[in-house]
């Protein structure tokens, strides 16, 4: 399985690499963003909309839940779905939510702490690793599926240095 690992120096390093994955999305992607409070999971999932090209605010769903984007991926509409799981009190609350039927092949999943909702929530395609280092981030993508591999093969980004 594909794997990639790079530094980013600041907050452009983190836009320029979710502009990047948004140029690698495909319908049914399932992505898991892991890191610690300001590691920069909701920073880079914002940096993803935009270049996906969702116009306005891209606001944390740390209340909600859940936020859904429309977005054109080779001229078809999906629905990116923008999960935030830290305020979750177990995972059944995931379950009672409905939110798995989200994680349906037609739309792109980004999920912040899934560990909230581990056993209940479907696998990643996609994991992205987020560890704050110095004034910039640390970032490792690791594919677990087909459709991961596949997207980290589209991967087109050259770290800030």
């Amino acid at each position: 399985m594909q794997h990639f690992t790079a530094h980013l120096h600041d907050e452009e390093g983190t836009a320029a690499l979710g502009a990047a994955l948004a140029r690698a999305l495909a319908p049914g992607l399932a992505i898991h963003l892991h890191g610690d409070l300001g590691a920069g999971k909701t920073a880079l999932t914002r940096a993803l909309l935009h270049a996906a090209g969702h116009v306005g605010t891209v606001k944390s769903p740390t209340y909600t839940l859940s936020e859904p984007y429309s977005i054109q991926l080779d001229g078809r509409a999906v629905s990116v779905i923008h999960f935030d799981l830290y305020r979750m009190g177990s995972p059944e609350e995931f379950l009672d939510a409905g939110f798995r039927e989200d994680f349906n092949g037609d739309n792109v999943c980004i999920v912040e702490w899934p560990e909230k909702a581990e056993g209940v929530l479907p696998p990643p395609d996609l994991n992205v690793f987020l560890t704050v280092s110095g004034h910039g981030r640390d970032v490792e993508l690791q594919a677990s599926t087909a459709l991961g591999n596949s997207c980290l093969q589209r991967l087109k980004f050259a770290p800030n240095m």
